[in-house]
């Protein structure tokens, strides 16, 4: 059963990914990933929620592993940051790395902490 629900999480995460990359991407000029990022700060906040607020093993298969899991993306990230350098881009590069871990784990402990002051 848990297998079942991370891929019907999975299933709703990816497509979801996409068309929110694609759609942030092509609404603004820049060379940074701004979709990657919000993808990647959108599933970190997600997962603070669940574990803050304690979700059982099923939640947390169903919206953690399968739908966060297909909805984040390291390994764009790795690639996009080595794009940038590749491309000369080093500040956006360095800018990259950067808010992504400290938008990321900020997104973490500002839903993990939330929730749990709120379910008390």
């Amino acid at each position: 059963m848990t297998v079942l629900l991370v891929v019907l999480g999975a299933a709703v995460g990816a497509p979801l990914r996409y068309l929110l990359d694609r759609a942030v991407q092509n609404r603004q000029d820049s060379v940074f990933p701004w979709g990657t990022l919000l993808v990647n700060v959108t599933g970190c906040l997600i997962l603070g929620a669940l574990t803050g607020a304690a979700a059982s093993t099923s939640v947390f298969a169903l919206a953690g592993t399968g739908f966060c899991g297909a909805l984040t993306t390291y390994s764009t990230f790795g690639y996009e940051t080595i794009r940038l350098t590749e491309e000369r881009n080093y500040l956006y590069a360095a800018l990259n790395v950067a808010i992504s871990v400290i938008a990321g784990l900020g997104a973490t402990l500002l839903a993990f902490t939330t929730v749990r002051d709120l379910l008390g």
